[in-house]
Order: C-alpha cells, then sequence, then structure tokens
C-alpha cells in the first residue's frame, strides 16, 4: 500500500494543472457547460502569499448524476512572474493524502514551476476537506488476536469495515482512483483548460495513468514520479513492496557502516543480522518507559520504514538506532510511523469549524481507495481456514523478501475482507493512446520499487523513463536534476526520447538541457 509521510507532505506542497500552451487556455468546449469554483476562505492555517481556495460540486456518482454530488475542496497558487501559462494539477500520494494541507505546508519545493505556472491542488473524494471518510478512530484491530488467530483476524477485519461504512457516510462506496480520475477531468474544465497538465507522487502516478487511459485526448504534459503498479493484485504488491523497503534498508546499512560512528560497525551483512535480531528482541521483550508505554520491534520497523522515505532522515536513523541499542527508543520514535496519521490539531487562531477532518481520515481512505481499486482480493465469504490457508501459503515468500518487513506487509493482504468488490478498469490499461509523458523511477525507493516504472511505462505505451540513481520514496524533492527534467518538461514542453538518468546524491546538479529537443 502506498503510505503519504508527514515530511513528504511538508516537503511536496503545491499541485497543479498545466496548459499544452503558454498564455491562457481557450474555454473547453466538450460536453455540457463547465462546473464552477466557488472561490473563499482557505480551510487550512497558515496559508502561503496569494494562495486562495474553493469548492466544486461533482457527482457523486459519474454515471448516475442524479444521486447527488460530492463538494470538493480545491486551493490554487497563481504563478509569481509574468502572466501565468496555466495551471498544473499536482496529487501527493496516499491515497489518502490530502493536497491543500501539503500545498500550504511549504510550497518552495515548487518554486520555480511556479514561477510560471499556477499550482492547483485538491483532496480527493473522502479525503481531507472533501466529505472526509473515517472509521470511527481507528481501523486497527484488537492486538490480543494472536497472529495465528484466522476466525478472530477475519472476524475483525469485517467489523472494521462495518464500522467505516458506518461512520463514512455515502461518498464511502464511490471512493476509487476511477471517481477520482472523473472529478479531476471537471476541475480541468472548471479552471478552463484545454488539456490537464500534471505532476503526481507515489499513488498520484496511479491516478495520472488512469486518468490518461480515460480521457487520452484532454491528456497534456503528465509527469508520474515514484510509479505505482497497475496489474499486480495486492499480495504481489505487498511482496515487491517488502522487497523494495528490505533493498532500502540494505542501501541505508550500506551507507551506515561507512560511517565512523555506526553502531552496526564496518559490516553490511552483520549489520543487516543486527537489525533483524533487534526486532525480533524487542518484539518479545518490549521497552517499558515510566509511563509503562511499550516500544516494540514492530514500533522500530515502523520508524526505520518512515526514515527511509528520505535519504535525508538517515542520519537521524543512525542516531535513532544507536540509542534503542542502548535502551533509550526516543530517537525513534521523534521519527514517527508510516500509519501514523496527520495532526489535525486546531492551530492557534483557527476557528473551531474550520477543524473538520477526523484523524483517522488518512488511513480509512487509504484502505478504502486501495480496496475500490482491487479486483483479486479476498471473497468476503471466505473461511477462517481459507484465510489462514491463504496467509500461511504467502508466509515463506514474504520473510524470504524481508525478515522485519515481510510480515507487516503480508497483513496488508487481508485489508480488504469485508469490503464492497473493487473495479478491474485499471488492470486492463493498455497503450491508451494518451500524449508521451514523463516517468521517474528511483533505484533505492523503498515504496515503489523501480520495476514498477518499467512495467508502467510499457502498460502506458508512451512514456519516457526518468532513471534516479539515489534513495528514497520519488525523486523530485531529493533531487535537482530530477527536477530540472520535471520542471522543463511541465514549462517548456520539453521531452527527451528514450531512458535518461540522474546520479545519485543531493549534491548532484541538474544536466545541461538542449532546450530544442
Amino acid at each position: 500500500m502506498r503510505r503519504t509521510r508527514s515530511w513528504f507532505r511538508a516537503a511536496v506542497a503545491a499541485c497543479g494543472l498545466v496548459l499544452v500552451s503558454s498564455g491562457a487556455a481557450p474555454p473547453a468546449t466538450d460536453g455540457p457547460a463547465p462546473p464552477r469554483v466557488r472561490w473563499g476562505d482557505c480551510p487550512e492555517r497558515p496559508i502561503p502569499d496569494g494562495m486562495r481556495c474553493g469548492t466544486l460540486d461533482v457527482p457523486l456518482d459519474h454515471a448516475a448524476p442524479a444521486k447527488g454530488t460530492v463538494t470538493l475542496a480545491v486551493a490554487r497558487i497563481p504563478a509569481t512572474q509574468g502572466a501565468s501559462r496555466g495551471p498544473v494539477l499536482l496529487n501527493f500520494g496516499g491515497p489518502g493524502g490530502p493536497g491543500i494541507a501539503s500545498l500550504a505546508a511549504d510550497p518552495t519545493l515548487f518554486a520555480d514551476l511556479g514561477k510560471h505556472r499556477d499550482l492547483v491542488t485538491f483532496d480527493p473524494r473522502g479525503v481531507g476537506h472533501s466529505e472526509p471518510v473515517s472509521c470511527g478512530g481507528s481501523q486497527e484491530t484488537d492486538p490480543a488476536i494472536a497472529p495465528h488467530d484466522a476466525a478472530g483476524r477475519l472476524a475483525a477485519l469485517r467489523a472494521v469495515a462495518r464500522r467505516c461504512a458506518l461512520h463514512s457516510g455515502p461518498v464511502l462506496p464511490y471512493i476509487g482512483t476511477v471517481n477520482v480520475s472523473r472529478d479531476m477531468d471537471l476541475i480541468r474544465r472548471a479552471l478552463g483548460a484545454e488539456k490537464l497538465d500534471y505532476l503526481g507522487f507515489s499513488y498520484g502516478t496511479r491516478l495520472g495513468a488512469v486518468y490518461a487511459a480515460q480521457f487520452p485526448r484532454t491528456t497534456g504534459r503528465m509527469v508520474l514520479d515514484g510509479v505505482d503498479t497497475l496489474t499486480e493484485p495486492l499480495a504481489e504488491q505487498a511482496l515487491m513492496s517488502a522487497r523494495g523497503q528490505q533493498r532500502a534498508l540494505d542501501h541505508f546499512l550500506g551507507w551506515c557502516t561507512r560511517q565512523s560512528d555506526c553502531v552496526y560497525g564496518t559490516n553490511t551483512r552483520t549489520a543487516k543480522r543486527r537489525v533483524d535480531a533487534l526486532v525480533a528482541r524487542l518484539d518479545k521483550e518490549p521497552l517499558v518507559g515510566q509511563d509503562g508505554s511499550h516500544f516494540t520491534g514492530q514500533d522500530v520497523v515502523a520508524s526505520v520504514g518512515t526514515a527511509l522515505y528520505s535519504r535525508k532522515l538517515w542520519p537521524a536513523l543512525a542516531d535513532g538506532l544507536k540509542e534503542v541499542e542502548r535502551g533509550d527508543p526516543i530517537g525513534l520514535l521523534q521519527l514517527g510511523g508510516p500509519m501514523e496519521p496527520p495532526p489535525q490539531d486546531q492551530d492557534e487562531g483557527q476557528d473551531q469549524d474550520q477543524v473538520k477532518v477526523p484523524a483517522d481520515n488518512g488511513p480509512a481512505a487509504q484502505t478504502a481507495v486501495n480496496c475500490a481499486d482491487d479486483p483479486d482480493r479476498g471473497d468476503d465469504t471466505a473461511t477462517p481456514a481459507a484465510v489462514r490457508k491463504e496467509v500461511e501459503g504467502l508466509r515463506d515468500e514474504f520473510l524470504a523478501a524481508s525478515r522485519i518487513f515481510g510480515p507487516n506487509q503480508l497483513l496488508t493482504v487481508l485489508s480488504c475482507y469485508g469490503r464492497p468488490p473493487g473495479t478491474d478498469f485499471i488492470r486492463k490499461i493498455d497503450d491508451p493512446g494518451a500524449p508521451r509523458m514523463l516517468l521517474v523511477g528511483t533505484r533505492g525507493d523503498p515504496a515503489t520499487p523501480y520495476e514498477w516504472t518499467e512495467e508502467t511505462a510499457r502498460r502506458l505505451g508512451s512514456a519516457v523513463i526518468l532513471d534516479f540513481k539515489g534513495d528514497g520514496h520519488t525523486g523530485y524533492a531529493e533531487s535537482p536534476c530530477v527536477r530540472e527534467y520535471a520542471n522543463h518538461f511541465l514549462v517548456d514542453g520539453r521531452l527527451p526520447s528514450g531512458t535518461r538518468s540522474c546520479p545519485a546524491g543531493p549534491d548532484q546538479g541538474p544536466p545541461r538541457l538542449n532546450r530544442g529537443r
């Protein structure tokens, strides 16, 4: 499952639609009159200079508009230099990542892009301020249920699904990438854009690919960074994610053992065994705080998984592992965990009626979208014996992929039990005839393995691959070289042919691009 991390939400803070031609686009003429954005106050505080927010009504069910509407929250920062060349729509991933909160957090990463393009984002249906879904506080099942208790776990998962339906309202059955893609086309029309130009990260790449398949004639310049799979069922996605996380951890340990003060010495293989042993030891005998709280091996796994999303966090991870080996987990606790929801506390000076997003909205929306997108998940009528057989049959393969990440990834195989059936549209995407687009794959990505970039490029049939040789989840925030390629394409329409590459390391500057190509 793709996940939005707090560091990424803070670093990646702008979204937008970009027009193919320079200058304002002519009004769209496809279909009935375009919907209108009602501009007003922003639901986030503080907000960047110039940011405007609004709402847009879209059909709850695009196949049956009479069923009612969903109100989407949108935001826009106008271009900062000269006349705008049009909007660029960004999605920050998740699924379940709120666009407006990400844009409000820090748009500076997109300062160069924002000189000439309006930066536009939105909270997808069911997310953030767009009629958010919720599971009443948490999707967690009873921790007292033993891992081998298939009957208890299955009953708990079905109970969670019922609780999510109870607390989410009418939008829940209509959540999912296919519907959000249709919403994006209405946003395009509401902004008067002839083509949809788009920058999507992680899960946002799946959303961009689905848009290109549904609306190839209105697809403009599209950059997909941290490319998601379009074809694999949840079990295979989880297995590939475990391998990707382990590969990222191995890269980190290789870096750590080259430092003079690495707690695990200078041998990478020994360091890997010691991390495995740390997780196993703390699962058996957790560290106990003065308040009675427990810090387990799975807490180590969560913190390590978070830190692997950005190479910038590697020094803090090395320090945290050194401290926890001495019995102090504070350094790892400060890194947080992958499933930690974004804070929804009321900011000073913020009106109480502006704080409307449930604390569990991120994980609730993530599961709902992933399940809506998956047609191959377990049958809701499955018996505990069948579930036990499925999980046990996969356990050895997941442990072989990663002894510390494999077990948790394996449990995601069960996450959709009790949910409505998913769509098979995404699996059928095959050379939809969209214009050429840029796909960015990172070699050391812990969440979206580089293999998915190549796989999705083949399915889209019109993609140029940018091979980032670095580490971390997505390349735009990590590499000036990646930003240079992406921004040139989005601003000037320049897209080289064939596979290109960017070197590892944040110190590597961008290449000199031939603007005439």
